[in-house]
């Protein structure tokens, strides 16, 4: 989930945009670095520990997601979790990763795309646009339908400026995401959220799925 800072540079590529989300969910689940200063911010903590648990641990995770922004922009996918290893299904291609290799099948293209796992040119978009939890401070509040964990950028921080995150109040599930780019305001509605009974072979990439395909191996 490239910096920007005006609302055309957020979608001036809708590859780019699709990375922008996937990451902004991943946020739902970051740990938060160093000790809390406050018991707002220690419950603060407490919270996203345990959303990181049920999205990264070894159990497994997955959900779908969905953005409209009336008359600019419209897509949704769904994403599977389990510790290093991810999938992601939406109109435009299907990505892969077991935790070494990672796969994205290009549908209009016919070609699927190999890279190492750690190389940064395999998402240009992704590589630019980094959260670092001790760039934000944190607070939670709640009402008679959802918590709210709100971060809040420091002063000079780029990227995010601005993210509140809506927990379900019984299970503390992800619901969705509104987050903040410069002067910028969206919401990742976040749906069928389970956490367990992930199998591993929903991460292997199967070629005989991808019939036709041109397969590209960028691996170095």
């Amino acid at each position: 989930m490239q910096i920007v800072t005006n609302f055309a540079a957020v979608f001036q590529v809708q590859k780019g945009m699709f990375s922008r989300l996937r990451l902004l969910i991943i946020l739902i689940a970051l740990p938060l670095a160093g000790a809390a200063q406050t018991p707002n911010e220690q419950q603060a903590r407490k919270m996203f520990d345990q959303v990181y648990d049920m999205v990264f641990g070894p159990q497994g995770s997955s959900l779908h997601y969905s953005v409209n922004i009336i008359g600019l922009f419209k897509t949704e996918g769904t994403i599977w979790y389990k510790g290093k290893k991810s999938k992601f299904v939406d109109e435009k291609y299907d990505a892969y990763s077991d935790g070494v290799t990672y796969w994205r099948a290009e549908r209009k293209k016919q070609e699927v795309l190999v890279y190492s796992m750690n190389d940064p040119s395999r998402d240009k978009y992704a590589t630019k646009f980094k959260f670092s939890p001790d760039n934000y401070q944190y607070s939670i509040s709640r009402d008679d339908k959802a918590y709210w964990i709100t971060l809040k950028a420091k002063r000079g921080v780029k990227g995010i400026k601005e993210a509140r995150v809506q927990l379900d109040l019984h299970t503390r599930y992800p619901q969705a995401i509104r987050i903040k780019l410069g002067i910028f305001h969206t919401t990742v509605k976040i749906t069928n959220f389970k956490t367990g009974s992930i199998s591993d072979q929903i991460f292997v990439f199967d070629k005989h799925r991808y019939p036709g395909y041109t397969i590209v191996d960028k691996r170095k």
